[in-house]
């Protein structure tokens, strides 16, 4: 029998430890009015609300409710703090790269250089194959001299060569002025990682610079 009433205690208290504490919610409302219910309260959904204990201490407290724009608002202020955290993330991550390739300004000069003399050999390559294509074009037009008078005369050999070397020396300065594009391009490339990584040379303790190369 005192094992049965044991058991009985135990229980009770078991089934007393498992009853859900009541919440009291508690606030203030737009008259001034001090309203309470086990319930989060209508009237004060435009203001914070306490969450009490069955002591009367404070358990928690509950915020605002949003209308549908005010959540839209804080929403899209989420959405940008989210997104220049992730760039400010991207951006260290790209300083940390580029310190890693070019640890010191004279190896970001060498390879500068290097890429600059590439397109520079490349043009030069260009510019001598445009002053052969004028040559042969002189040539031509020698000879189409010869029929200046009439031009309808002129062998169609002579026309088809002059139109074509035409053709290819315009192509030969298209790829030309694109060089001079490309030459640019890299120039700023290599100069927007100067600014971005000059201060970092400077906390490694690098700070004798190269002069550019032009």
């Amino acid at each position: 029998m005192p094992g049965l009433v044991l058991s009985l205690v135990c229980l009770s208290v078991h089934a007393q430890s498992t009853v859900p504490t009541p919440e009291i919610y508690t606030c203030i409302d737009a008259k001034g009015r001090k309203l309470t219910s086990d319930r989060p309260i209508t009237d004060c959904s435009d203001r914070e609300q306490k969450i009490l204990n069955p002591s009367g201490t404070v358990k928690a407290r509950v915020g605002p409710t949003l209308t549908a724009r005010e959540r839209l608002q804080l929403d899209a202020k989420n959405k940008t703090e989210q997104e220049e955290r992730a760039s400010k993330e991207e951006d260290r991550r790209r300083d940390r790269a580029l310190l890693v390739r070019y640890p010191s300004p004279a190896l970001h000069h060498k390879e500068r250089a290097e890429a600059l003399a590439q397109i520079n050999l490349v043009k030069q390559a260009a510019t001598s194959r445009v002053a052969e294509l004028q040559a042969e074009r002189t040539k031509l037009t020698d000879e189409m001299g010869f029929y200046k008078k009439d031009p309808s005369k002129a062998p169609q050999k002579l026309r088809q060569q002059l139109e074509e070397m035409s053709q290819t020396l315009a192509a030969q300065e298209r790829f030309l002025a694109e060089q001079d594009v490309e030459l640019k391009r890299v120039n700023g490339r290599f100069d927007e990682e100067l600014s971005r990584l000059t201060p970092l040379w400077r906390m490694a303790g690098t700070v004798t610079l190269p002069a550019p190369t032009p």
